[in-house]
């Protein structure tokens, strides 16, 4: 006589049984997701929770939604995103586009890799690169390869950058090139003050300046 196969669990069920697994995270922020898939593995040190087909995960001001997400580690803290990554941070007006993205809740630390592109809605900022960092806590965002950096009538382009938007604070390195109203700037280091748009000029320093006629 054959056995007959386990019963499958249905999404209800495992939404059901995330949802339980979920309890023990502290109430200070909120914490919620939903999906139109999710897996739940609850062996103990093993506990893991993916999420497939309009995956949704909101955690305090921040709102992750992408193709597939997967929760994993203490109180589940990491949160790992891929396919159509777009990170909205209502209360810091932060908004991140990826094809993929690694958050650790806890520290409030993100990774994204691939042509990625975080939006400073307070410093009116959008900085592109194939590999960003961001410190949340800090203000502070790293990004390296084909950095691209706009603002309304300043864009600037570099191999790295570092942007502390608290003290709007952008270094630019790498072939740096800035241009500011017709004009361009080359240096070995590019200093701006996105506030200001001040820029600083370090290093062999070379310049283009449009003058009023339209002559260089």
């Amino acid at each position: 006589m054959r056995a007959r196969p386990a019963p499958r669990r249905g999404p209800r069920l495992a939404l059901a049984l995330a949802f339980c697994a979920l309890g023990g995270i502290a109430a200070a922020e909120p914490f919620s997701f939903s999906a139109d898939r999710v897996e739940s593995v609850l062996a103990k040190g093993k506990e893991r929770t993916v999420l497939a087909g309009r995956a949704r995960v909101r955690s305090g001001s921040l709102l992750i939604t992408a193709d597939r997400i997967e929760l994993s580690g203490k109180d589940w803290n990491l949160v790992e995103c891929s396919g159509a990554v777009v990170a909205v941070d209502e209360e810091k007006e932060i908004r991140i586009e990826s094809p993929r993205l690694s958050y650790d809740r806890k520290r409030k630390y993100s990774r994204m890799e691939g042509p990625s592109s975080l939006e400073d809605g307070k410093n009116k900022v959008v900085l592109k690169a194939d590999w960003i960092e961001d410190d949340g806590d800090r203000e502070t965002t790293l990004a390296q390869v084909n950095v691209r950096i706009l603002k309304e009538g300043l864009a600037c382009r570099s191999e790295y950058a570092l942007f502390r938007r608290g003290e709007k604070f952008l270094e630019l390195s790498g072939a740096p090139v800035a241009y500011k109203d017709g004009d361009e700037y080359r240096a070995s280091r590019i200093v701006v003050n996105t506030g200001t748009e001040e820029i600083r000029l370090e290093g062999e320093v070379r310049g283009r300046i449009e003058s009023s006629g339209g002559k260089e």
